[in-house]
């Protein structure tokens, strides 16, 4: 992309903001633009539709962990809901309908895959390069997410298998695996759902644990025709059931951060459940972790445990020496025959890539100034990145909780900023450096006697040890800290007006 010095200014689509994705974080901020009267805005989508990862995410199986009811927008109710639980196909099509009430999809450029965004500081605006064109921008918004980019394990000879190999958020549906000898490289959130849609259909079916997961019992069923008449007709029913859940939820806080001991409790349900579920005792240890429960993400299955004891289903829980041609081969020099792999791996969490297109103030790119682990204040503004907004950005993510309520939090925070800056007449908005590192040494000081911090490697760490997703604390904490909105905790520049 040429520098603003030379850009063609004519060749730039000009937009007051511009938002990145289609998910739970751009819609809401787009429908939120609506509701403070602001019309001047365009949504960039790299797919053809909306969804976010509950339109990417389409492998056997693929459902939320959190209650349905809990896991929508506040002010977008849904009485409808199948199920506790929603899975995925409820959810892309509960973002589309989303799409269609606010009338978004005349903002959303669908097809424009973001390739990098430059601050131009003689503008004070953002030069946005994308896959279908660009864009000229006062503000960016990123709400991409932290689970947008599936992350292939980094194993020897990965890139040379020859047999057929996909990641679970990229599923070939048009591959039959009947009859096949297949491997799952991974047991964790994803698997532990896709595992035991697939487990009948394969010849031999080969699950690579790396280490086992806390599994509970996931608290399942089919709502009733009653009961969607319910929450449909009184309202009433429904915001109780929300709250209800939430409560629970944020109960878990308790153990997490505040008194890890109390993840024993959450221990023994644990524990309870791998005894009720498999017959033969010499695989308890193979499927009972060596760290706290909750230092990992808890995952939440009834059906993963039967599926590992079909006949067909192979647990190895030797680690992975190499993959080759036609094989996988274990630390025990065993070689697994396969015709077929799917990586339940995961993302890139940690290392965004988004964060390597981003190129902020004297051109600094973001993914240096995170080399040694994301931070930002309140999870939304980088020091150096003006008028730039993060949402689900560094230390936001949950373990306990619906995503979606942190969303929604974020998406109110930056519309007083976005307020504020218009009423200061400002050009461009950044938040101090000494207010961004006072705020994440709090944090991690918080963190630092959480239960995530006891030993386990998980995907809520950077690789430098700093625990960079989570927020360690109730979500309503969260909510509070980000209503005390103190402007002089940021840079309002009125020099290019």
């Amino acid at each position: 992309m040429a520098n603003s010095n030379t850009a063609n200014e004519a060749t730039y689509t000009n937009t007051s903001i511009l938002i990145v994705g289609t998910g739970f974080a751009g819609l809401g901020m787009a429908i939120k633009l609506l509701e403070m009267g602001i019309n001047d805005f365009t949504i960039i989508e790299r797919a053809k539709d909306v969804g976010g990862t509950w339109r990417d995410n389409r492998y056997p199986g693929a459902a939320c962990d959190v209650p349905s009811h809990l896991y929508s927008f506040s002010f977008a109710p849904n009485a409808e809901w199948s199920r506790v639980y929603p899975i995925q196909p409820e959810l892309e099509t509960y973002l589309q309908s989303v799409a269609d009430k606010w009338q978004l999809r005349k903002h959303i450029r669908f097809n424009h895959t973001l390739m990098e965004a430059r601050f131009d500081e003689a503008s004070a605006h953002w030069l946005v390069h994308t896959s279908s064109g660009d864009f000229r921008a006062r503000f960016v918004i990123s709400g991409n997410g932290g689970l947008a980019e599936p992350k292939l394990p980094d194993i020897a000879g990965v890139e040379n298998f020859a047999g057929h190999h996909f990641h679970s958020a990229n599923w070939d549906h048009n591959y039959p695996l009947a009859g096949k000898r297949v491997a799952v490289i991974g047991t964790g959130a994803s698997a532990i759902q896709f595992v035991p849609e697939i487990a009948g259909g394969p010849a031999k079916l080969s699950i690579f644990q790396r280490t086992p997961n806390w599994i509970i019992p996931r608290g399942d069923r089919p709502y009733s025709r009653f009961e969607k008449w319910i929450f449909k007709h009184i309202p009433i029913t429904r915001i109780i059931l929300r709250a209800k859940i939430y409560c629970q939820n944020e109960t878990r806080v308790l153990g997490m951060v505040l008194h890890p001991a109390i993840m024993n409790l959450f221990r023994f349900s644990a524990v309870r459940h791998i005894q009720r579920q498999v017959a033969d005792p010499a695989m308890w240890p193979k499927l009972t972790p060596n760290f706290p429960v909750g230092c990992k993400r808890i995952l939440v299955s009834n059906d993963w445990y039967p599926a590992l004891q079909k006949p067909n289903v192979e647990l190895v829980t030797k680690g992975i020496k190499e993959i080759r041609e036609h094989s996988i081969v274990t630390n025990d020099n065993v070689e697994h025959e396969l015709d077929c792999i799917i990586f339940g791996t995961g993302f890139y969490a940690t290392d965004n890539p988004i964060a390597g297109m981003i190129y902020g103030r004297d051109g600094r790119q973001l993914s240096q100034v995170w080399k040694n682990g994301e931070e930002a204040y309140l999870g939304a503004t980088v020091h150096g990145f003006p008028n730039f907004f993060f949402i689900v950005g560094p230390n936001v993510t949950l373990g306990h909780s619906s995503m979606v309520y942190m969303i929604e939090t974020q998406v109110q925070a930056i519309s007083r900023i976005l307020l504020e800056a218009d009423a200061k007449n400002a050009a461009t908005v950044e938040v101090k450096l000494d207010v961004q590192q006072t705020y994440n040494e709090k944090l991690q000081k918080i963190l630092g006697g959480s239960v995530w911090a006891t030993g386990c490697d998980s995907w809520y760490k950077h690789r430098s040890g700093k625990i960079t997703q989570l927020w360690p604390g109730f979500t309503f904490t969260f909510r509070r800290w980000n209503k005390k909105f103190n402007s002089a905790d940021y840079i309002f520049n009125t020099a290019n007006k």
